[in-house]
């Protein structure tokens, strides 16, 4: 038996895997895992000061909450996909009755637990009454509130991946049709989202905040572009399954055929990033053009790192490591990590007693990441994995017609 088969086994018998994981696209578990630790890292550096005191080094650390256009990607690819799936194949859209009740136990078990330990243990939050916890708990904060509570601060991207979530089978059935992919028309639909954005990011969202507290910059049109690049690279995926892509897509498959490319492309496009061009990172005022263009910046390296782990060579070496069952592993508990991080970062200063801002970031990485990755592991046997048990024991109301459930397409991977 080869090491790597041993440590897979090990791996394994752990704990189940997901119950949507599958051999399509074993790399994308881990490329989750990716994104979970850059904003991890980004909120690390912020409270250790490092944003001001280590240059354009520390401008770097601040935009890797380019994270969060990693997850946007991922479920744009992920979650559309089954979609465009069954209209290549002529075949009905998936039911959206199971699909809202699986979403639902993915999203709602660790998001509740999460903020009843921050509101509950967060000295910040003691003042806060019970309709800020009913606010909070229904994921309203972004709709009513001028901030979010403390340790919450991050949920405003599990809001704007909910908002997603609901108006995916409305947006799939105006991009596809019924029974029938057109590809122009589905260009035509991810174009028309993100002229949203840019609309939104321009216009809409400034108007808004000169009229009210609210955190309309934080609401998904903000968003649609990075969730189009992933529908963008499903509609390849699915139509080069199908052996019928445009020239332009096998352009494109080529380009993620060669992931030391794509990689090297996304380190220059974060370092574009670091300069002025992308808007302040710390406590600065942005300008309409900034916050546009560190968006579009963000939105190509998602599109350009979800593209080389969807469309990089089989037995290459990136997929051999990204493919890895340690890598997946953090995967599969990324949501932990994603959720639970920034209480347990509340928690590790309140223990070590460093003031803000006062360095030792290292120090705090450390700590932050070994008790994420502890606590999210535990969350996923105890909270997630028993939670995934009754995806299908969806209520009467919410099941799907007895044909669908027989031909219901697989993601390939877990789907935060």
């Amino acid at each position: 038996m080869s090491t790597a088969h041993r440590v897979e086994t090990a791996v394994e018998s752990l704990v189940d895997p997901p119950p949507e994981t599958g051999a399509g696209f074993p790399g994308l578990d881990s490329l989750r895992a990716v994104g979970a630790i850059a904003v991890l890292t980004t909120h690390v550096a912020f409270w250790a000061g490092s944003y001001t005191t280590h240059g354009w080094f520390g401008v770097l650390l601040g935009r890797l909450d380019v994270g969060v256009a990693i997850f946007f990607v991922l479920s744009g690819f992920l979650l559309g996909r089954p979609w465009l799936t069954r209209a290549a194949a002529g075949r009905p859209s998936p039911s959206a009755r199971p699909y809202y009740w699986k979403r639902l136990l993915r999203i709602a078990p660790l998001y509740l637990l999460t903020v009843v330990l921050a509101l509950g243990l967060i000295h910040a939050n003691d003042g806060l009454g019970p309709s800020d916890w009913v606010i909070t708990l229904l994921m309203l904060n972004t709709f009513v509130d001028p901030a979010l509570p403390a340790g919450l601060s991050h949920m405003w991207s599990l809001a704007v991946e909910v908002s997603f979530y609901l108006v995916l089978p409305v947006l799939m059935l105006a991009l596809t049709g019924r029974r029938r992919l057109r590809t122009t028309r589905v260009l035509v639909g991810l174009g028309l989202l993100a002229a949203t954005s840019v609309t939104w990011i321009l216009w809409v969202a400034p108007e808004l905040r000169e009229t009210s507290s609210v955190m309309s910059g934080q609401w998904l049109p903000a968003y649609l572009t990075w969730f189009a690049a992933g529908l963008l690279i499903a509609l390849v995926q699915v139509r080069v399954t199908q052996g019928r892509p445009a020239r332009w897509m096998t352009a494109l498959v080529t380009l993620g055929g060669f992931p030391g490319a794509c990689w090297a492309a996304v380190a220059g496009l974060l370092l574009v990033c670091s300069t002025p061009i992308a808007g302040p990172t710390f406590l600065g005022t942005s300008t309409g053009a900034s916050d546009l263009t560190k968006h579009l910046l963000y939105a190509a390296i998602g599109f350009l790192l979800v593209l080389a782990t969807v469309f990089a060579p089989a037995r290459g070496r990136y997929l051999r490591a990204f493919a890895h069952p340690l890598a997946r592993r953090l995967g599969w508990i990324s949501y932990g990590i994603f959720c639970l991080h920034l209480p347990l970062l509340h928690f590790v200063i309140w223990a070590t007693g460093w003031p803000l801002f006062s360095g030792r970031a290292m120090a705090i990485w450390l700590l932050t990441v070994a008790v994420s990755v502890v606590a999210a592991e535990l969350a996923y046997r105890f909270v997630e994995r028993p939670a995934l048990a009754w995806k299908n024991r969806p209520p009467r109301f919410l099941r799907a017609r007895e044909d669908e459930k027989a031909s219901a397409p697989v993601s390939g991977t877990s789907i935060r």
